[in-house]
């Protein structure tokens, strides 16, 4: 095994965002979506990145180029599919949505495609991280039964198999029993795993996620402390206390951070750390799935891991 991950992203997302800079509009124009943004991490945190993707449409034109990098191989299938896309005005502060195209669904064959590659890439690294896409609940860019075929069959060829998912998509995934299992609070809850956001519930809920074979289940929970359950053990994970500038993307920075430290050989305690401390530091950043590996790994060193006793749960 190396010390690549492979992330596969379906279908990434073209975004458009409006900043307000001296008075005058600044638009930025990037790659993005939740595969993107984690692949952009794992890289600042020294593991190279093989992003195996779906591209289509003047919009997926674009993002070829806006994905290249020195640390990031994308492997794409070019599609008749377009990928997504946003536009996003902050010159208030806060984000206001202004156009939100969702992405095509991709044809047989072109799925069949996309999966080869990432079944022979995950295979080479070693290490996956499987993300979602930013399509609807009735325009599928694939079928949620993909998540399960990809995972067992990474899972039986020796590929740890990190996932990020919620709803149906994690449901599939969780049949062939992946790795990892990263959801966040609101996902729990949404999902009916979790009657509420206390920790008792959200306990309960990873507890039971774990009891199907996974090795460790991470629940983010904004700001408060995220819960840990693996190897019989179940913490809290606090990070440094930073002041947020825009909380979108750090529960896929932790997930980076997590997928990054196992392909380097860390162990459970090390990729919770750097997994805490990469999503701390993304909320203080305006792009997403950003943040510099030094900063992270200083972070890292402050993060705490508690034991939850009975009188918590």
């Amino acid at each position: 095994m190396s010390d690549r991950v492979v992330v596969f992203a379906p279908s990434p997302q073209l975004t458009v965002t409006v900043e307000q800079v001296e008075g005058s509009p600044d638009v930025h124009v990037h790659a993005g979506g939740q595969g993107f943004w984690q692949s952009r991490m794992i890289t600042a945190l020294g593991s190279p990145v093989t992003l195996c993707c779906a591209l289509g449409g003047e919009s997926g034109t674009v993002l070829r180029h806006l994905m290249a990098g020195p640390n990031i191989e994308v492997r794409a299938r070019e599609v008749s599919a377009r990928n997504g896309a946003y536009v996003h005005d902050r010159r208030e502060g806060d984000r206001e949505p202004l156009v939100e195209m969702a992405p095509d669904k991709l044809s047989r064959h072109e799925l069949d495609d996309l999966y080869e590659l990432t079944v022979v890439a995950a295979i080479e690294s070693g290490t996956a991280v499987l993300s979602g896409s930013a399509d609807t609940a009735t325009e599928e860019v694939v079928p949620v039964s993909v998540y399960e075929r990809l995972t067992a069959d990474l899972v039986r060829n020796g590929c740890r198999v990190v996932v990020d998912l919620a709803g149906a998509r994690l449901a599939s995934a969780l049949k062939a029993t992946p790795t990892v299992v990263k959801i966040a609070h609101d996902e729990c809850q949404e999902d009916g795993r979790a009657e509420s956001a206390e920790l008792p519930d959200l306990l309960a809920a990873a507890k039971d996620i774990a009891r199907g074979g996974v090795d460790l289940v991470v629940v983010s929970r904004a700001a408060d402390p995220t819960i840990a359950v693996y190897g019989g053990n179940a913490v809290t994970v606090t990070a440094p206390a930073l002041d947020p500038v825009d909380t979108r993307g750090g529960g896929d920075s932790m997930t980076a951070g997590i997928a990054a430290a196992f392909a380097q050989g860390a162990d459970i305690d090390t990729a919770l750390r750097l997994g805490a401390a990469a999503g701390a530091l993304n909320i203080t950043r305006h792009g997403l799935g950003t943040g510099g590996g030094e900063a992270v790994r200083v972070l890292a060193d402050r993060v705490r891991i508690e034991p939850i006793g009975e009188k918590d749960s």
